[in-house]
């Protein structure tokens, strides 16, 4: 067997001349001792007076080692093989890229096309090749991003959004069970409450998804009035209730709700229609400025402000600024935005007691207080590390026994992960991963400008949300009593919660609705009228094309959903023929 590895030539030592150094070489000796043994593989080495070889002793001489360079040089002569002075065989190509003994291979160009890129002053291939796989990548990223079906996104936003509700209402029932039995005596009153209010939005959002398209606009000026006027009587009535140093809560009677939640809502409906009516002007400051943030944003800021609730605040903030980057604000004008309400929530947490008790409390400078301000992150943290990844099951919190205050609130996160684990966290994670998800997609495959808008300050209204609970439950933020949407405990904040889903659900079908117009399942064409007569009886009906004999390929063929069906033409009433069929 031909044995196509590379072997280096050795050195080859000839024994000196007659008369030279008074040495002869001994008879029958080998005048070359090959120690590579490269006769092995069939060729010949140059024999002595040849010019390769000539020329190969007067560079190196007799005694010296070559250079690597020269042991290639003399490994390309011996595989080669002797010449051929008559033409007839071609030697073999010593640059050939499938030739694996040759040097001179892929390997080998590689290496030098890269050496001559860079001394060229051009980058190397594989940073272009590496260029391309990120840019491929993120092409994949976003074509996930904002690909799908009208059909399938909806069903992703309907389907995460009852997944969170049902959970939700599971983890108050068990959350809330204790706390309830010892106030009411029944461990299902803070549940039943919470159904209650799951059915209404259910029902509310049922409805909105539903709505004509231009109802939804005149819808955020009805909630934006009703809300400033809600939240006035929170602020300057005996209606306004405080709970934990906050006073955003009214009560009429046994009803009580936020109305900061319902300002969200109209705050993304009214801010969407405002944009959509400026149009182009919108990139200039008077007309992106007015009315949105001024007088719109900044009054029922200042009154949720004027209430206590820093933690609405910052999602108001946050909602308003994803709309003003979705139409294309300048850049410059978000900077010092950014940097004025820094120094804005710096000031506010340093004028209040309570914010800056807290605030001290995540740093861990007063958890020797009497009070105790670090026993709820703390027990919080604990309940996550009992659950481990499968939890101790459900119903079997340990830290709900009135270790963790507000635990069916702000903190139910914790006794979600001590009973359903590490994996039932992140099945809540996933949920809210796909619901975003959908959110975008949909925004991404519609022309309205208005449901883009809407759509985007929905998807920050949540997630902002979610993520300042999750950092705050486990330490990252400090505590400024922000519930985690659809799971925490709060009737008004489920229920706006659930409409502004139902409002992304209409844009949702909408879409489908314009995706049948264009392609629809069973297209067909209005039935003809019939076929006038005359005397000499029916007319003549359409010609119908030549058809193919039978057994031989179509010319053209078309998609199942895309073939026209025949239509029925009626006769005249005097002519006993059948009903012919014509394509």
């Amino acid at each position: 067997m031909d044995d196509r590895r590379p072997r280096l030539p050795s050195v080859r030592r000839f024994a000196p001349e007659e008369g030279s150094h008074g040495s002869s070489s001994a008879p029958g000796a080998p005048r070359e001792a090959d120690e590579s043994g490269v006769e092995e593989s069939g060729a010949q080495a140059p024999a002595l007076g040849t010019p390769a070889r000539d020329e190969a002793d007067t560079t190196t001489g007799a005694g010296e080692t070559p250079s690597p360079e020269e042991l290639r040089s003399r490994l390309r002569l011996v595989e080669a093989g002797p010449p051929d002075p008559a033409g007839t065989a071609d030697s073999a190509d010593p640059a050939d890229p499938a030739d694996p003994a040759d040097p001179a291979g892929p390997v080998g160009s590689a290496a030098s096309s890269d050496a001559a890129g860079q001394a060229s002053g051009e980058p190397g291939s594989w940073k272009a090749e590496r260029a391309s796989r990120w840019s491929a990548r993120i092409s994949r990223f976003w074509g996930f991003m904002e690909g799908g079906s009208a059909h399938t996104n909806f069903w992703l936003v309907l389907g995460s959004t009852l997944a969170l509700t049902a959970i939700g209402l599971t983890m108050v029932l068990s959350s809330s069970s204790v706390d309830a039995f010892g106030d009411s005596g029944s461990s299902f009153t803070l549940f039943t409450r919470q159904a209650m209010w799951a059915v209404g939005g259910l029902l509310g959002m049922l409805v909105i998804s539903r709505l004509p398209d231009r109802s939804l606009g005149l819808l955020g000026w009805v909630l934006m009035i009703l809300s400033g006027i809600l939240l006035a009587l929170v602020v300057f009535t005996p209606l306004g209730h405080e709970v934990n140093g906050s006073r955003n809560w009214i009560r009429i009677g046994s009803i009580g709700g936020q109305p900061s939640e319902l300002a969200k809502l109209a705050l993304v409906l009214w801010g969407a229609a405002v944009l959509t009516r400026k149009g182009r002007l919108v990139r200039r400051f008077v007309h992106w400025a007015m009315p949105l943030v001024l007088p719109g944003t900044l009054s029922i800021l200042l009154l949720v402000l004027l209430g206590g609730d820093l933690g609405t605040s910052l999602i108001i903030l946050l909602m308003v600024g994803t709309l003003l980057f979705t139409v294309g604000v300048s850049w410059r004008y978000f900077v010092v935005t950014a940097a004025s309400a820094v120094i804005a929530v710096l000031l506010l947490a340093w004028t209040s007691a309570n914010r800056l008790f807290r605030i001290q409390a995540w740093l861990g400078m007063n958890c020797d207080h009497a009070s105790d301000p670090c026993h709820q992150s703390q027990q919080g943290i604990y309940a996550l590390a009992t659950g481990g990844f499968w939890g101790v099951g459900l119903g079997q919190s340990r830290q709900k026994w009135h270790y963790i205050p507000e635990v069916e609130n702000d903190f139910i996160l914790t006794v979600l992960g001590e009973e359903l684990g590490l994996l039932g966290t992140l099945v809540v994670l996933l949920l809210f991963g796909a619901l975003i998800v959908g959110i975008f997609r949909i925004a991404a495959n519609s022309d309205d400008r208005f449901a883009r808008l809407a759509c985007m300050g929905i998807a920050a209204w949540l997630v902002g949300q979610a993520f300042i609970n999750i950092g705050m439950v486990t330490g990252l933020l400090p505590v400024i009593g922000v519930p985690l949407p659809f799971i925490s405990y709060g009737g008004s904040a489920l229920t706006c919660a659930l409409l502004a889903v139902g409002v992304v659900l209409n844009f949702a079908h909408r879409r489908r609705r314009q995706e049948r117009a264009q392609d629809p399942a069973d297209p067909r064409e209005a039935a003809p009228a019939d076929v006038a007569t005359s005397a000499e009886g029916p007319a003549p009906a359409p010609s119908a094309p030549a058809r193919a004999p039978r057994g031989a390929p179509p010319s053209v063929s078309l998609p199942t959903a895309h073939r026209r069906r025949p239509a029925r033409i009626r006769l005249g009433a005097g002519d006993d023929r059948k009903k012919a069929d014509t394509p």
